[in-house]
C-alpha cells in the first residue's frame, strides 16, 4: 500500500511537468546522490544502470541524475532510449546494484518522472522510496562526499538495444515464427520505436510501423496505447491480422483484432491465463488484477475453473501480490502484464508475443480469442483537482460517494481514487446498466469537482 510519509514518490516514482519542481535538474541530481548512498555498501566498485524514453527533458534529467550517483562514488551505465522493462533486464542481467528509468510513461512529453528499480529488477518498496526521499536533504550524505580516484565514473552501454532484443526472442516459442503475419506496431514515437519493430521483423511478421520518429515532442500524441484509433484505422486499411500498440516507456500494451476491435489488458489476460491452464502452467489457478479490472475478467476466470484476485491500482502493487502470493500472472486493465515466470515487470513487447504464441498455438485469429470474456459497462471520469484532499474526513465528498454507491446496488460497483501520477480524481462505475452507470458517475463526478475545487 501506498506509504504516507512520501511526499515527491507516487505509485510510479516521482513526476510532474519537466523543469518544474519536482522535475528539476537539482531534484534529479539529489535523487541520484540519496540512491546511490543506499545502495552503497560492502567492498568493490558499485554500478547503477541509466535508461531514459524519447522525451526532450530526458537529457536534462539524465545528466543531473547521473551527476549524483557519481558524486557519491558510484558509476553510472547509461543505456540512452530503452523500455522500461528494458532497463529492468538490463539492471538484472548486468547484476548492477540498481535502476533508474527516466520516463512519464502515457504522460504528455512537457511531463517527466523517475524511477527505481532494485537490483534484481523489480521496482524499490514503497519503505526504501521513503528513505530515499528523507536522506535526499539529510546532511549525513553530504558529509560522505568521495574524492579523487573514489569518485564515480559514466559509461555508456552501446550495446543494451541488442541484448534486450535477444531476451525478448528468447521468451517466443523456438518452433513457432510468425511468418504470413501483418502486424501493425504503433511504438507512440516513444522508447520501443527501434526495439519492438526489430523484434516483429525478425520473428518473421511483415511489419507495419507506425509512432517511430520521435522528435522529444510527439511522445504519445494521437497515438501508441493512450490513442490506439490511429492504429485501429491502419489496421484496416493495410488488412493486417492484428494491431499493437505501446505506451510512451514500453510497459503496457493494447492491442486491437483485425476489424479494428480494441483489445485490452484484461482480455489479454483472460487469453493467457485459459492457455496457461490448459497447459497447466497458471500458479495456483490465480490471476492478480486490480480494483479497477472489469467484471467481466472475474466472471470468465471463474468459469475457467480460475480466479481472480484484485490489488490496489499500479502495476508495482500487482506485482507485490504474485510475489507475495507465488502467482505468475498479473495486470492491469490498461495493459501493464506481467508474467513472472519470465520478466520482473510489465513488458508490452513480451505480452504481445506472449499472445501471439497462444494465435498460433490455437491456429485461430484474435478476433476470435478475445470473445474469452464479455465486458461489463464501465464509466470512466477523471476529475482535475488542485490538491489531494482526504474524502474520509470530508463529511459532504463521504455522503455523496455512499449515495452514489446506494444508487447502484447490488448490480453495480463503485471506485473512487486519486491518480498517484497526476492531480486528478478518478471516479469509475460499473453494472450491467450502461445508462445507470454512466449518470451515476456524472453526477458524482459534478458534486466532488465543486467540493474538492
Amino acid at each position: 500500500m501506498t506509504d504516507n510519509t512520501r511526499k515527491l514518490f507516487g505509485t510510479d516514482g516521482v513526476r510532474g511537468v519537466a523543469n518544474v519542481f519536482p522535475m528539476t535538474g537539482e531534484v534529479a541530481l539529489q535523487l541520484g546522490r540519496a540512491l546511490a548512498y543506499v545502495i552503497k555498501y560492502g567492498p568493490g566498485r558499485h554500478r547503477i544502470v541509466v535508461g531514459k524514453d524519447t522525451r526532450l527533458s530526458g537529457y536534462l534529467l539524465e545528466y543531473a541524475i547521473v551527476a549524483g550517483i557519481c558524486s557519491m562514488g558510484v558509476d553510472a551505465l547509461l543505456l540512452g532510449p530503452l523500455p522500461t522493462p528494458g532497463i529492468a533486464f538490463i539492471t538484472s542481467s548486468m547484476r548492477a546494484d540498481a535502476g533508474v528509468v527516466i520516463s512519464a510513461s502515457h504522460n504528455p512529453y512537457q511531463d517527466n518522472g523517475i524511477k527505481f528499480f532494485s537490483g534484481n529488477g523489480f521496482k524499490l518498496p514503497d519503505e526504501l522510496e521513503s528513505q530515499i526521499e528523507k536522506l535526499m536533504t539529510n546532511p549525513e550524505v553530504e558529509e560522505v562526499r568521495p574524492i579523487a580516484t573514489e569518485i564515480g565514473q559514466a559509461f555508456r552501454l552501446d550495446d543494451a538495444r541488442g541484448r534486450y532484443i535477444s531476451f525478448l526472442k528468447s521468451t517466443f516459442p523456438k518452433e513457432m515464427e510468425l511468418d504470413g503475419l501483418k502486424i501493425v506496431v504503433d511504438c507512440a514515437h516513444g522508447a520501443t520505436y527501434r526495439v519492438a519493430p526489430e523484434v516483429f521483423g525478425e520473428l518473421g511478421a511483415e511489419v507495419i510501423p507506425l509512432g517511430v520518429r520521435p522528435n522529444g515532442r510527439n511522445i504519445n500524441r494521437m497515438c501508441g496505447a493512450t490513442h490506439p484509433q490511429t492504429m485501429a484505422t491502419l489496421v484496416k486499411r493495410h488488412k493486417a491480422d492484428l494491431g499493437i500498440a505501446f505506451d510512451g516507456d514500453g510497459d503496457r500494451v493494447i492491442m486491437v483484432d483485425s476489424e479494428g476491435r480494441i483489445v485490452d489488458g484484461d482480455r489479454v489476460m483472460a487469453i493467457c491465463a485459459r492457455d496457461m491452464l490448459r497447459r497447466e502452467r497458471l500458479r495456483r489457478k490465480t490471476v492478480v488484477g486490480t480494483v479497477m479490472s472489469n467484471l467481466g475478467l472475474e466472471v470468465a476466470l471463474k468459469g475457467m475453473g480460475a480466479r481472480l484476485l484484485r490489488a490496489p491500482v499500479g502495476d508495482r502493487y500487482v506485482v507485490e501480490a504474485m510475489l507475495k502470493g507465488g502467482y505468475n500472472l498479473g495486470g492491469e486493465q490498461s495493459g501493464h502484464v506481467v508474467f513472472l515466470d519470465q520478466t520482473t515487470t510489465g513488458d508490452g513487447i513480451l505480452t504481445a508475443l506472449r499472445l501471439l504464441a497462444v494465435m498460433l498455438r490455437e491456429n485461430r485469429p484474435l478476433a476470435e480469442l478475445a470473445r474469452v470474456m464479455e465486458t461489463y459497462p464501465q464509466e470512466l471520469i477523471n476529475v482535475r483537482v488542485n490538491e489531494r484532499k482526504d474524502l474520509k474526513t470530508l463529511a459532504p465528498a463521504r455522503q455523496a460517494i455512499q449515495a452514489a454507491e446506494k444508487q447502484l446496488g447490488d448490480k453495480g460497483r463503485l471506485l473512487v481514487r486519486y491518480s498517484g501520477t497526476e492531480l486528478l480524481l478518478r471516479i469509475m462505475t460499473e453494472g450491467e446498466d450502461s445508462q445507470m452507470i454512466k449518470q451515476v458517475a456524472q453526477d458524482l463526478a459534478q458534486t466532488l469537482g465543486a467540493l474538492l475545487n
